[in-house]
């Protein structure tokens, strides 16, 4: 068994707040990290799906039900099913407050995002906590695995624990492919998508020959025949449920022209490897996007590694002067990071260039080897653990 890296925080959330909200995917783990941080804070707890109609009844006199769990630890699974959920809760939390009990009242399972829950719910802050729980890390499995875990088998599967725990590569394509096809027939529509699963599947395999790329609406929306709003709304909502990052344009103070559109990765490489039909190393190493594809394996993993202090970005100009990354520090540091595949890297004229434009204060070349040697200009080599670990 993997000891997933949010545990411990988990837990401190629940000893210091009375509501903490557990976010990520579908099939991620948090039903099983849940139950596990109940027995280990030693809090009596009683667990709730909103996907079960006998669950969901249960709550047909919202607050009354809700009241009978006085000094308890109450775990709701699925609580973007019910948005009114959280102004009864605010009551409840403020109530027992006045009483005295302050901490590990409510623990909310969501497989929406912060932003769309915060959009279709009335606030609760300053009495919740949001945590996000993403597949399983390169950082976690190194930790636990040691010399039986392998980057290039995490990247080939992904980080779902289904996926990367299974006995094959081919159960686990088996699993990722049973995964994308229920969560488009079943999963999407039953957290009120409406939208057609036929029309979501294309969408998400042709995401998947854009990953790694500026999003071009129009474009994509053309290949589709939709319009590009309608392209923005699909992507928008893979983002909401975690399938799709975003990532925005550095827009620095610079006297050139910069490109504005977001990148688009999927967020697990497993499931861009499912939609791509790529199944063994082997059609890995011989694709030819592999460079994209460990690109965004390696930007998830930084990115799920940092907490909200830190700011992220890419950086490109329109003559392609580019920067896969950049991140800025808690204390304004600026670091440039530049994602090579293979094990001798050296940095393009288009990143250092563009290094001089953000004035960055750190410039990295993460890669796939375990080498770490400074180059020219103050670039510094470094392999993807080692780079993970100076986030800490």
């Amino acid at each position: 068994m993997v000891i997933r890296g949010i545990q411990t925080n988990l837990e401190k959330a629940l000893l210091t707040m009375p509501v903490v909200a557990l976010l990520g995917p579908r099939q991620v783990g948090k039903t099983t990290l849940a139950l596990q941080v109940a027995e280990q804070i030693k809090k009596k707890a009683t667990y709730l799906d909103l996907e079960s109609d006998a669950d969901f009844n249960k709550l047909s006199d919202t607050e009354a039900y809700l009241k009978r769990f006085e000094g308890e630890l109450l775990i709701i699974d699925e609580v973007h099913r019910m948005p009114e959920l959280f102004r009864i809760l605010r009551g409840i939390v403020d109530e027992r407050k006045r009483k005295g009990e302050k901490a590990g009242q409510f623990l909310l399972l969501g497989s929406a995002s912060r932003e769309l829950l915060q959009k279709t719910s009335e606030t609760l802050a300053g009495r919740i906590r949001y945590l996000e729980m993403s597949p399983f890390e390169t950082c976690e499995l190194s930790v636990h695995l040691k010399d039986q875990y392998s980057v290039e088998s995490h990247w080939l599967r992904g980080g779902f624990p289904d996926s990367f725990l299974a006995e094959s590569d081919a159960e686990s394509m088996q699993w990722r492919s049973d995964f994308i096809a229920t969560y488009m027939e079943r999963d999407l529509p039953l957290m009120g998508v409406g939208i057609a699963p036929q029309h979501l599947k294309r969408f998400w395999k042709m995401l998947a020959h854009y990953h790694g790329n500026q999003i071009n609406y129009s474009e994509l929306g053309r290949s589709l025949e939709l319009s590009h709003t309608t392209v923005k709304h699909y992507l928008d909502t893979m983002t909401d449920f975690y399938m799709v990052r975003q990532l925005q344009p550095y827009l620095a103070n610079v006297k050139k022209r910069l490109v504005k559109a977001p990148k688009v990765y999927l967020r697990d490489s497993g499931i861009l490897h499912g939609l791509l039909n790529i199944s063994s190393l082997d059609s890995l190493f011989s694709y030819p996007s592999m460079g994209a594809s460990w690109e965004g394996f390696v930007i998830e993993n930084i990115l799920s590694r940092i907490d909200h202090r830190w700011e992220f970005y890419y950086y490109r100009t329109a003559t392609q002067v580019e920067i896969d990354l950049v991140l800025i520090t808690p204390n304004k540091e600026i670091w440039a990071i530049e994602v090579k595949r293979n094990s001798a890297p050296k940095p393009g004229r288009g990143f250092t260039e563009a290094c001089i434009d953000i004035q960055a204060t750190h410039k990295w070349i993460v890669n796939s080897s375990t080498d770490r040697y400074p180059f020219t200009n103050n670039v510094e080599v470094i392999g993807l653990l080692e780079f993970l670990e100076l986030l800490k």
